[in-house]
């Protein structure tokens, strides 16, 4: 088939072909940054926090009463909750993973002492928790030892207690120490102003609190409980429960809590699995929202075309039946439209691909998106030539049902 008696057919319906490629243009841009955003936060919302999930859920007691002894109560507490048949472990902790709440500090290699420029500094989400915490959230130790009872001291507002080890991340190891991180010194604020600590052990991953942090796999495990020192008389517990018993085991130990000491009230009592879905809550809507645009886009995209070629069918009445008459068969009807179509499409592609890159870079300017990944924009292409070269077949099909009769009856 000759192509140019298609383009002169084209360029005597310019109004429909401008609109049909910007159509097409506007469409595929905003579907490959969408999918793209969509993958991004699908593959943010399933990251794995390091954790043993299913079965931890965290409870928090507030006491009330004038004579509340705080350290009683939280070694009560503790007792109280290991001891709940198909508990596994318990702890204390000041705030719980991916509860968007938390704990930052700074960390270096080095002391101040050290000029600035030959130190190595990281921010990290600090989690004290007690020498059950590692077992208590389930986390993989890759390298030294755990806490043991004689690491664990108390911490107040006035007395930051005695601190001389901390267990930290593999993602915060390889960034501070990349020969090795065990048995070396750390520095930072935790025990006092630049007060060292020594790395007695790696865990394989855990999250800090916030899960849209850039540095959500720099965390720090310290050996203490906080007594008072952000809230008086409050205190909070992870527990983790054998699989398949966390909802009874959540009641049970609401109940022995509450049944343990009456001058406090017992509260927050929440599954990882909710606070994960309310962390990642606007995520999953901004999914769901993106993917209702592409959907709701395709659709007008095709029906636009649908409608655009249905038009042209209708106008070429007389031009289809002479051609029938002169011989051309159903199928050369349906290839010219088909063609025309991938040429128009075509065009819309090749200006979308530009405004693809365009709106790419918009996004990583003002909302600190990566870079799109190259192959999302041919992949992108692809599917928009394929959706107007669905669209056509119907409108092309009813074409090749024109007989020269009927196109002689319209002169």
């Amino acid at each position: 088939m000759e192509f140019r008696p298609v383009l002169n057919a084209l360029m005597r319906n310019k109004t429909g072909l401008l609109l049909i490629v910007l159509q097409v243009a506007i469409t595929l841009a905003i579907v490959c940054n969408s999918v793209f955003i969509i993958l991004q936060r699908i593959e943010k919302v399933n990251r794995p926090s390091g954790m043993q999930e299913a079965g931890l859920f965290t409870v928090n007691s507030l006491g009330f009463a004038p004579d509340f002894d705080l350290e009683g109560s939280l070694r009560q507490d503790l007792v109280a909750l290991r001891s709940i048949p198909g508990v596994i472990n318990a702890t204390t902790i000041n705030s719980v993973p991916l509860s968007q709440g938390g704990w930052s500090e700074g960390l270096s290699d080095q002391s101040e002492a050290v000029p600035q420029d030959k130190r190595i500094r990281e921010s990290s989400a600090v989690y004290m928790v007690d020498e059950h915490g590692l077992d208590t959230l389930g986390v993989k130790l890759v390298a030294g030892r755990d806490f043991n009872a004689g690491d664990v001291s108390p911490r107040t507002k006035d007395d930051k207690g005695t601190l001389h080890s901390v267990i930290i991340t593999q993602a915060l190891a390889d960034k501070l120490f990349p020969g090795g991180a065990v048995g070396k010194t750390l520095y930072s604020s935790l025990p006092g102003k630049n007060g060292p600590v020594t790395v007695v052990g790696v865990v394989e991953r855990l999250q800090a609190p916030w899960v849209g942090w850039d540095k959500v796999e720099n965390a720090t495990l310290v050996p203490q409980y906080s007594l008072g020192e952000f809230d008086a008389n409050s205190s909070r517990y992870l527990i983790r429960a054998e699989p398949g018993r966390r909802d009874e085991i959540m009641k049970e130990a609401e109940r022995k809590l509450g049944e343990i000491n009456s001058g406090r009230i017992v509260r927050g009592l929440r599954s990882i699995e909710e606070v994960r879905g309310d962390s990642y809550r606007q995520d999953r809507a901004m999914t769901m929202v993106l993917t209702t645009v592409i959907f709701s886009l395709l659709a007008v995209t095709g029906l636009g075309i649908v409608g655009m070629v249905s038009f042209w069918v209708t106008r070429r009445i007389k031009q289809i039946g002479t051609r029938r008459a002169l011989g051309a068969r159903r199928f050369d009807i349906r290839r010219y439209f088909m063609i025309e179509n991938l040429i128009v499409v075509g065009i819309g592609v090749a200006v979308g691909l530009v405004l693809t890159y365009g709106f790419n870079m918009w996004l990583m300017k003002h909302y600190e998106l990566p870079r799109l990944a190259w192959y999302y924009a041919p992949m992108g292409a692809l599917t928009v030539l394929l959706l107007g070269q669905l669209a056509v077949f119907g409108p092309a099909t009813r074409a090749t049902r024109v007989s020269p009769a009927v196109a002689t009856r319209t002169v």
